[in-house]
């Protein structure tokens, strides 16, 4: 059963909303707008802030459910489930995001998937995060680089929080999920650490590309 719980919370992250939202509501195909990219914030500026929210909002909650749920059901089990089945559930949402089976394993960059999944599993970190996030966006209204570091300040938060022994038994599948998702986030936005090197990032607010530049 605990295995059919990961396939299930996979198979949940998998559900590419940015794509179903802009197909059904704005008549596209967003893989074909922008950067490409079929999450909240491409999807924001093909058909506006409010769609932003409204894909944020299905994106987070596909991760927030799943391990939520997990995490009651796992509270009656014993042993390692019962410690790490909730993070590992996390986990299996925020790759089927990243990985969808049912878009040929490409999909989104995995941060509202995230948040929703670390609200659930560290609650305090995520706020933490969340605030640099706001704090990163007013200073450089740039998404990519609030995400990048709102995901970086979880890892250092998160496992500070941990201490002293955040790789003890019952600590470490956390601490490995603190370690290897936002590495995983921060990965998925190599095209974009590109572009902001390069001073062609696209900051809020600035007219959108028509056609898919990566």
């Amino acid at each position: 059963m605990e295995f059919a719980i990961l396939i299930a919370g996979y198979l949940i992250g998998s559900i590419p909303f940015g794509l179903l939202i802009a197909r059904w509501f704005g008549k596209m195909d967003i893989r074909k707008f922008g950067s490409g990219n079929i999450g909240a914030t491409n999807v924001g500026r093909a058909m506006g802030f409010r769609w932003f929210i409204v894909v944020f909002l299905l994106d987070a909650l596909k991760g927030l459910l799943p391990t939520l749920v997990a995490k009651l059901m796992f509270a009656e089990e014993t042993g390692f489930w019962h410690i790490h089945g909730a993070t590992l559930v996390g986990a299996a949402t925020i790759v089927g995001h990243m990985f969808p089976c049912y878009l040929k394993f490409r999909g989104g960059k995995g941060v509202a998937t995230g948040l929703g999944v670390v609200f659930v599993l560290a609650p305090l970190a995520s706020l933490i995060a969340g605030v640099g996030f706001g704090v990163a966006t007013l200073i450089w209204r740039t998404v990519s680089i609030s995400s990048i570091l709102a995901a970086a300040m979880f890892c250092i938060v998160e496992l500070c929080l941990l201490k002293p022994h955040p790789f003890t038994t019952d600590n470490i599948a956390l601490a490995l999920f603190s370690i290897l998702i936002p590495g995983l986030i921060i990965y998925r936005h190599r095209s974009n650490i590109v572009r902001i090197f390069q001073g062609s990032e696209e900051a809020i607010g600035e007219p959108p590309r028509e056609k898919k530049t990566d």
